[in-house]
Order: C-alpha cells, then structure tokens, then sequence
C-alpha cells in the first residue's frame, strides 16, 4: 500500500529510482489507502485547471487500485489513536488511517516517511523504496 507521500513522488516524477523500482512491481500488487486518493484529489482543487496534475493523477488512480475503507481499519484507527495520543506522539489523522488501513488490509505501507510511521506499535511493515 504506497502513502500519499510515495503516490505523489510517482505521480510528479520526482525519483527516477522510485520511478524505476515501481515500474518492475505487477499493478495488481500495488494499491493505496481510499485515504490516500481523497488526499490526491483534494490536492487537486488547489490547483488551476489547467495544471499537469489533472491529468497525472486521474491516469496513476486508474492503475493504481484504491482500496475501500472498511469495519476493520476503522477499528485499527482508534487503536493507533488511543496509544499515540496516550503516549504524547500523535500524528496526522490521514496517515493513522492509513496505516490502520494497512494494517487492516495485511499490507506492507510504502513510505518516505519511516521514522513517522514507526511510532505505530501495531504490527505495522514498512517499506522505504526511495532508498532502493
């Protein structure tokens, strides 16, 4: 499950390396978070119409599945939420959902953003393929 943050590295062409790396990865092995397309897409209604992006990530979200957001996730959330917070180390709403999504879904979340995600104690695997 690739976070916001790796989507739009891929959707901008921003790493020739990521680019590199995800283009030898199956499209059926790839998704996001539906957390991570309403990020991108509300992204986009910041920009003028006539920006590259409209383009871009309309083409990365039909290859790229999204997967629903369900039961499981959302209980992952407030389990990731309760401890973060418990512990004074909270993080963005979106990427608790998204790791709880992961979580939820047994997927490794694809991250430039380890060291965010690893104050999560539940099961999470991360993967960082800036650095492959």
């Amino acid at each position: 499950m690739l976070d916001t943050d790796i989507a739009s590295y891929l959707i901008k062409s921003r790493d020739r390396k990521l680019e590199a790396h995800f283009r030898t990865i199956h499209p059926s092995s790839v998704c996001l978070s539906m957390i991570s397309r309403a990020e991108l897409m509300y992204g986009l209604k910041k920009l003028p119409l006539n920006h590259r992006l409209h383009v871009d990530v309309p083409f990365f979200l039909k290859i790229v599945r999204a997967l629903p957001w369900d039961a499981k996730a959302a209980d992952n959330y407030a389990e990731i939420r309760h401890l973060l917070t418990t512990k004074g180390q909270i993080i963005d709403d979106p990427d608790m959902m998204i790791a709880a999504h992961a979580i939820s879904a047994g997927a490794i979340l694809v991250t430039n953003n380890t060291r965010h995600y690893s104050r999560i104690s539940l099961p999470l695997v991360l993967e960082n393929w800036t650095r492959h």
